[in-house]
């Protein structure tokens, strides 16, 4: 059973369908009691880092996925549901994530070290650079393009939780895992069939 986690920030529905067309029928809610009955948690996101920080701990959920995180339960983080498994952002000040993952989210320069200006948002397709192929969440993934809809960008000293990559003047960093808490900077449900390949690799495999 796949739960999806409600906070008020998601693309629910795009990721609700997704789900749907690889055959699983998920449920939303922001309530604790019935989250916890879930087999796997995807956590998306759309919007502002202390915004989406907010409303988990108006209800409770930033502690409900730590722990469930803590007990090695599988957890898909969606771009700003990604973002919010790391330590901290400097989105509207410093504010403090989940913790799950170690790094600090960061807005794109959006200029280069030669001085030349590039438009942010990272807004399109962009293609993916593999650095763990043997990962569960690549399993039969081929090369491609995903995409991507984000101002900011996580910045991590622990390259081994990036798990794939894409360049958009700086590295960013676009799978991201560490055990059973994964992650996706892009929308897979909006990336063709390598994103629903994902998705398929998260809900039917063990997720660890």
């Amino acid at each position: 059973m796949i739960g999806i986690v409600d906070y008020g920030m998601g693309n629910l529905h795009s990721v609700t369908k997704a789900l749907e067309r690889i055959g699983y029928t998920p449920f939303l809610s922001e309530n604790i009691d019935e989250l916890a009955k879930a087999d796997k948690l995807i956590l998306p996101g759309v919007g502002s880092f202390r915004d989406g920080m907010r409303e988990l701990k108006d209800r409770g959920l930033d502690v409900f996925l730590q722990e469930w995180a803590e007990n090695n339960r599988p957890l898909l983080g969606i771009c700003l549901g990604m973002q919010l498994l790391f330590e901290q952002s400097e989105e509207n000040g410093d504010t403090e994530g989940l913790g799950l993952l170690p790094g600090r989210v960061e807005r794109f320069p959006g200029i280069t070290s030669e001085g030349e200006r590039y438009k942010v948002p990272h807004m399109g397709w962009n293609r993916l650079r593999f650095h763990q192929e043997s990962h569960e969440i690549l399993k039969d993934v081929s090369d491609g393009h995903v995409y991507f809809v984000h101002s900011y960008v996580v910045k991590t000293e622990a390259e081994e939780v990036i798990v794939a990559s894409a360049d958009y003047d700086v590295v960013v960093p676009a799978v991201v895992a560490k055990g059973s808490v994964w992650g996706t900077q892009f929308h897979p449900e909006k990336s063709s069939t390598l994103g629903m390949q994902m998705l398929t690799n998260f809900t039917s495999g063990k997720g660890e």
